[in-house]
């Protein structure tokens, strides 16, 4: 990690260490991202898939999307003993793999956050839906 992620890293909150953890993760640019985790920080993907690297979820994402951003809507913060809980929700777009254009994709991630790195990210979206849908399964 570079002194300067290090010292910018010092002075965010918790919900703006978050925001610059996903603004890198959709360059992509997961080295960049994982400056902001703290060591053996889990990342809960999608259907239980773990990852100890955002490098695993970008290969994941590389599978199910051409791209994909996020819409960042809004950070709800929740301070406990030690740690804050920082949500980040809002909305996917992009293209799936065959190059048709998707936004609205509802995704929700739970981020814990101690002594200024993430030490746990959980991911949920609607994907999975989505994808029934364009196969006419309706589940």
């Amino acid at each position: 990690m570079s002194v300067a992620v290090r010292t910018e890293a010092a002075h965010l909150s918790d919900a703006a260490i978050v925001e610059a953890y996903l603004t890198a993760s959709m360059i992509p640019d997961p080295d960049a991202a994982a400056a902001y985790m703290a060591p053996g920080t889990v990342i809960t993907f999608t259907g239980g898939r773990e990852f100890d690297h955002p490098r695993g979820p970008t290969a994941f994402n590389a599978k199910r999307y051409r791209w994909v951003k996020k819409k960042m809507d809004r950070f709800d913060v929740c301070p406990g003993d030690g740690e804050t809980v920082v949500y980040s929700i809002g909305t996917l777009y992009g293209e799936w793999k065959d190059g048709t254009p998707f936004e609205g994709n509802r995704y929700v991630d739970r981020f814990v956050v101690r002594n200024g790195k993430i030490t746990k990210m959980d991911v949920w979206n609607d994907s999975a839906e989505r994808i029934l849908v364009q196969r006419g399964i309706d589940a």
